[in-house]
């Protein structure tokens, strides 16, 4: 495996990414794994690992780098109250969609100009707040972004600019919405009608609400880890890919 962690300069600065890809054989797909709210850490790398494994070229960026270098947390993040919630959640809180997708525009750019990155279509997947990032881009960027997923993607439906919800019409690629029982920054009846604007967009793909787990349920440090399901969302997100 090869890998590095670089910086990818934006409009707005440098986007600290870590990527990883087979050391052999190539070009490979590229993948935009997507971090969610508690930030990178090695239990997202270690995931980027897994799929590169697999033969894709994988980029993790943290999409926090808008404020500063300082921006990668430890344990303590999930603990509401500590100086690590706190910092996260005063950053969480300003993340919208469009400067979102100006970074997935950087990032095809960098693949683009890359000898083990294979040319033409990406994907990208992101978890809990970067659901909806993913499902955003395959929409934006509908003739590069041909595979899309969300898993526990937090508020789908709502009334932020680019909100995935309005935008199903314009996706030419393939989506995978993975949803849990129990999440309350998705709750059931929104993700009923998620559901319902999904189909009446005749949007190529799938929404699929796992039973009896709970938001963050594909992490393995997460107390909420449940293997079934999580080895479910590999299996989910290699067929999606193997189509690219």
């Amino acid at each position: 495996m090869i890998e590095a962690t670089i910086d990818i300069t934006t409009k707005d600065g440098e986007m600290e990414t870590f990527v990883c890809h087979p050391e052999r054989g190539g070009p490979y797909p590229a993948i935009f794994m997507l971090m969610d709210a508690p930030g990178i850490r090695e239990e997202l790398r270690d995931m980027a690992r897994r799929l590169a494994t697999v033969g894709y070229y994988v980029l993790l960026p943290n999409l926090y780098y808008r404020a500063g270098r300082d921006t990668m947390y430890g344990p303590d993040v999930l603990v509401e109250g500590s100086a690590d919630h706190t910092a996260m959640r005063a950053i969480r809180t300003k993340m919208t969609i469009p400067p979102v997708m100006e970074d997935v525009a950087t990032m095809i750019d960098y693949v683009d100009g890359q000898d083990m990155a294979k040319p033409g279509a990406v994907g990208t997947h992101g978890y809990c707040m970067s659901g909806p990032y993913s499902l955003a881009a395959a929409a934006r960027y509908p003739d590069r972004v041909k595979a899309a997923a969300s898993f526990y993607g937090t508020w789908l439906v709502n009334d932020a600019e680019g909100s995935p919800h309005l935008t199903f019409g314009q996706v030419k690629g393939e989506i995978y919405i993975s949803c849990a029982e129990h999440d309350a920054l998705a709750p059931l009846d929104m993700v009923d009608e998620l559901r319902r604007l999904f189909e009446a967009a005749g949007s190529p793909g799938e929404l699929e609400v796992h039973p009896g787990v709970h938001h963050g349920f594909a992490f393995p440090d997460r107390k909420v880890y449940d293997q079934p399901a999580a080895e479910r969302h590999w299996e989910r997100l290699f067929a999606l890919y193997g189509k690219l």
